[in-house]
């Protein structure tokens, strides 16, 4: 759903709230499958360096991602705060490493407004926009654009190895 469908369609979304390092991110809540604690990945060789491994979900494979590195920041210890927020989106399934989970509220339309030009150049499309809240700006991201078509399909076949 992009920002401008939802200031005329809906009147307020609910957001997941999280946590990279010092900066709060949130992604519409409806391809989120689960959220769950950090339990043990199997690591993939020559996976990119930002793909951690994969976990069996209920019989499934998912590929994990860390977010951090994927939006280019350090490599983070993982901590008793950090979480995976399982994905489920057309013809993708993943999980998101987060260094935590802040929580689940519901925004109202008009305090989303577009990312910057300047800021979603390049790789960084998956920026959806910015989240007005009180004194805090949340930037809203897209998890169906997080991944290339490139990168959706070497972790398919990661999963298939």
């Amino acid at each position: 759903m992009s920002v401008t469908q939802s200031k005329n369609q809906v009147e307020d979304i609910q957001i997941v709230v999280f946590k990279l390092g010092k900066e709060l991110f949130a992604s519409d809540i409806h391809p989120v499958k689960e959220i769950r604690r950090v339990d043990e990945i199997t690591p993939v060789p020559q996976a990119p360096d930002f793909v951690e491994g994969i976990i069996s979900l209920r019989g499934e494979i998912y590929p994990i991602i860390d977010l951090g590195i994927r939006f280019g920041k350090e490599s983070r210890e993982i901590t008793n705060d950090s979480r995976i927020i399982v994905i489920d989106v057309p013809g993708s399934q993943y999980g998101m490493i987060v260094d935590s989970v802040m929580e689940v509220q519901r925004v109202k339309a008009d305090n989303i407004e577009e990312a910057p030009e300047l800021v979603v150049r390049g790789s960084q499309k998956f920026l959806q926009g910015v989240v007005k809240k009180e004194d805090q700006l949340i930037l809203l991201v897209d998890v169906e654009k997080i991944l290339t078509e490139g990168e959706k399909k070497e972790l398919k076949e990661a999963e298939m190895a």
